[in-house]
């Protein structure tokens, strides 16, 4: 899906065209906007650029949109060739740290000050992520956690007033709930995608680490125990078992799962539905703490980007998404600049809530290469989820993968 304008070929550097309206006294500055998108929230980033290219006669952003699943395939060739290079591009922030190594994104810090960007205005979790050898290389646009799902109607049938905030009320409500004679079930648990973001969420609520520090840890009791509690809601018969790709949704969406953890980008689609549902944050099914895996969409810049004119445009652009980005939240993200999250705008929206999770966010280790050293987990993890596998025998065979992949 490519959405307004094109790209303008080579570094992009410097191209203008004629002021429009009737100012006519200039030349704007053009550049090149590269996002992952392709999903629904692509109209939401669309309309910020088309409302961001009306408001100012300096510069015009053209936007385009990648296919999600190609996305750094084809932004690493466009890096490294430098043809049809994006100027500005969206970056998940657990990739940061790579594309820093490889030396092939610039530090942000001069932007941030030249354009009146303040760091202190964006959530700090993502801004420590992102700041390595003490400079910034993303500027934050969203949070986004994984967060619970519930269908209001079935809840209120069971005589369930409020979501369930810990393991014993969850565990409770979804036993509750369940009517295996009607298909209905309180959780129906995923054995693939998304378990990226609850995996995670349930081993460091339980006192466990997915990286010690200097190898993988993701085979500990306290990852094995987490494993054990969601197989054990398939044998109590709370989820049925060997559920499909978004099987879980699929119920969910047809009234029959009670309860749902997934991303906060489901919003949309929950409401096209027309679901009575709640969002609220993920329970602390964990014995040591509440914690939450999170993402995070962030703003950054190839290290070649180099015409001074391109990048005061950049920093006036992100400048201004700091303080309109309404748009996507209303795609239902949590945004990550603070007067965002404390406006009543955004607090009037049924996703608010999830800001809540953010002092006890946490993302992905920040490792070099960190999705190749664990992509072991989850082929494992669906053993496991699927009864193929012994829990610790699983985690176990995905910690060998994974010290084989670091040359361990």
């Amino acid at each position: 899906m490519v959405a307004t304008g094109c790209s303008n070929g080579g570094d992009a550097g410097g191209k203008t065209e004629s002021a429009s309206g009737g100012a006519g006294k200039g030349k704007k500055t053009e550049f090149l906007f590269w996002t992952p998108f392709s999903g629904a929230d692509g109209p939401f980033m669309k309309e910020i650029v088309d409302k961001y290219n009306a408001s100012q006669d300096s510069y015009k952003i053209n936007f385009v949109i990648q296919p999600n699943g190609e996305y750094y395939k084809q932004l690493d060739v466009a890096l490294s060739t430098g043809k049809e290079r994006p100027d500005l591009m969206i970056m998940h922030l657990d990739q940061i740290p790579t594309y820093v190594s490889k030396g092939q994104l610039q530090e942000m810090d001069t932007l941030a000050g030249a354009a009146g960007i303040n760091k202190t205005d964006y959530v700090e979790a993502a801004v420590n992520y992102a700041t390595i050898e003490d400079k910034l290389y993303g500027i934050p646009l969203d949070i986004h956690p994984l967060v619970m799902y519930y269908n209001k109607d079935l809840l209120e049938a069971a005589g369930i007033t409020s979501p369930p905030t810990n393991r014993e009320e969850f565990d409770a409500a979804v036993e509750k709930v369940t009517n295996r004679d009607k298909g209905v079930y309180g959780y129906v648990v995923p054995t693939l995608w998304p378990q990226q973001f609850i995996f995670p969420t349930l081993v460091w609520q339980n006192g466990g680490e997915l990286w010690n520090g200097t190898d993988v840890a993701y085979n500990s009791p306290e990852a094995v125990e987490m494993i054990q509690w969601l197989r054990g809601m398939v044998d109590k018969g709370v989820s049925p078992g060997n559920v499909q790709q978004d099987g879980e949704n699929t119920l969910f969406l047809q009234g029959k799962n009670a309860i749902q953890f997934n991303g906060p980008w489901m919003k949309s689609q929950f409401d096209e539905a027309g679901l009575n549902y709640g969002v609220a944050p993920v329970p602390q099914i964990g014995k040591a703490k509440q914690a939450v895996f999170g993402g995070s969409h962030n703003f950054a810049i190839p290290k070649d980007v180099k015409d001074e004119g391109i990048i005061a445009g950049i920093g006036d652009f992100l400048k201004y998404v700091s303080s309109n980005s309404l748009e996507w939240a209303e795609s239902g993200q949590a945004l990550a600049a603070k007067p965002m999250i404390e406006s009543a705008e955004f607090k009037a929206l049924p996703q608010s809530a999830i800001a809540d999770s953010f002092s006890y966010v946490q993302f992905a280790p920040n490792v070099l290469n960190w999705p190749t050293i664990s992509e072991p987990i989850w082929g494992e993890l669906n053993n496991a989820l699927l009864g193929k596998k012994d829990a610790q025998k699983a985690m176990d065979d995905a910690a060998a993968k994974s010290k084989q992949a670091i040359g361990k």
